[in-house]
C-alpha cells in the first residue's frame, strides 16, 4: 500500500450543496500535480474518494457529514422482483465494452440525456468539453459498457465504469430517455454488479448515499449495501416504516 500520508490535498471554498437545500458544501481534491494511477485510485476508493475526469475527490464539509460512500457487496446480492423484471425486459440488448473516448455517437446520447433528465442541474447545459473532462481519464482503466438495440444497433445506454483492485466503480450512466419503459439506468447498474461477479470482484462502488436526498434513494435498493461510516465499511440496514414488514424482494 502507498504511503498516503505523503499526499497533498486541496479543499475548495464553501459553495451551495447540489443535494441538500440550504447546505454549504466543500470538496477535498488530491493535488493535481500528483502522478495518479489505478493502484492509488483503488486505495483512495477504500477511503471514500471518487473520480471526476482526471481528479480524485471526496466531500469535506465542516458542518455536514451526510454524504456516505456506498458499495454493493456482490457475492451476497440477489435481485429483487422489480429488478428481475427489468433484467428480463433488457435481456435482448447487445452489451459491448468500448474504448472510453469522445465520439459523436456517445456525445449525442449524453447531451440528450442531460437535457431531458437534468435540465435543472449543475451539469446543464451539456458540452463536448464537459463530456470529455468529466467521463474520460488519462491514467486509469475506464470502460464504456455500451447497450445497443439488437435490431437497429442503436446506442441506448452507456455505463461509464472504472476498474479498481477490489471492484468496479460506477462513475456515470446516461441513456435514451425515450426508452424509459426499459429501465435502462437500473439495468446498467444490475449489469455492472453481474460483471463484477463474472470478474471475481467483490464490490461495485456507487458513489455517495445521502439519506435526505431523494436523488440518492435508489442506491438503497441494491443490497447488501455497505456505507463508509467513521472510516469503517458497515452494512446498511434501512429503517422499516412503522406498521410495515421489512421488504424481502
Amino acid at each position: 500500500m502507498s504511503d498516503l500520508s505523503e499526499l497533498r490535498f486541496f479543499r475548495t471554498p464553501a459553495h451551495p450543496c447540489s443535494y441538500l437545500e440550504g447546505q454549504q458544501a466543500a470538496t477535498l481534491f488530491v493535488d493535481p500535480q500528483v502522478r495518479l494511477n489505478a493502484a492509488l485510485y483503488s486505495e483512495l476508493s477504500l477511503l471514500g474518494f471518487r473520480r471526476s475526469g482526471d481528479y480524485l475527490y471526496r466531500p469535506h464539509c465542516e458542518a455536514c457529514h451526510a454524504c456516505l460512500p456506498a458499495r454493493v457487496r456482490v457475492a451476497d446480492f440477489q435481485p429483487r422482483r422489480r429488478q428481475k423484471r427489468i433484467l428480463q425486459r433488457n435481456s435482448d440488448l447487445i452489451v459491448r465494452q468500448e474504448p472510453s473516448r469522445y465520439t459523436r455517437e456517445f456525445y449525442r446520447l449524453y447531451s440528450l440525456y442531460i437535457r431531458e433528465r437534468h435540465g435543472d442541474g449543475d451539469m446543464y447545459p451539456p458540452s463536448e468539453e464537459q463530456f470529455s473532462s468529466f467521463l474520460t481519464c488519462a491514467w486509469t482503466d475506464t470502460r464504456f459498457y455500451c447497450f445497443r438495440d439488437p435490431a437497429t444497433k442503436k446506442l441506448l445506454a452507456v455505463a461509464v465504469t472504472d476498474a479498481l483492485k477490489d471492484g468496479l466503480s460506477a462513475v456515470y450512466t446516461f441513456f435514451d430517455p425515450a426508452a424509459a419503459e426499459r429501465g435502462l439506468g437500473v439495468n446498467a447498474l444490475l449489469w455492472q454488479i453481474e460483471e463484477c461477479r463474472r470478474l471475481g470482484l467483490p464490490y461495485l462502488y456507487l458513489g455517495y448515499w445521502i439519506s435526505e436526498c431523494r436523488k440518492m434513494s435508489y442506491k438503497s435498493q441494491y443490497r447488501p449495501l455497505e456505507l463508509l461510516i467513521n472510516d469503517e465499511w458497515q452494512e446498511f440496514h434501512p429503517p422499516t416504516p412503522p406498521g410495515r414488514r421489512s421488504p424481502i424482494a
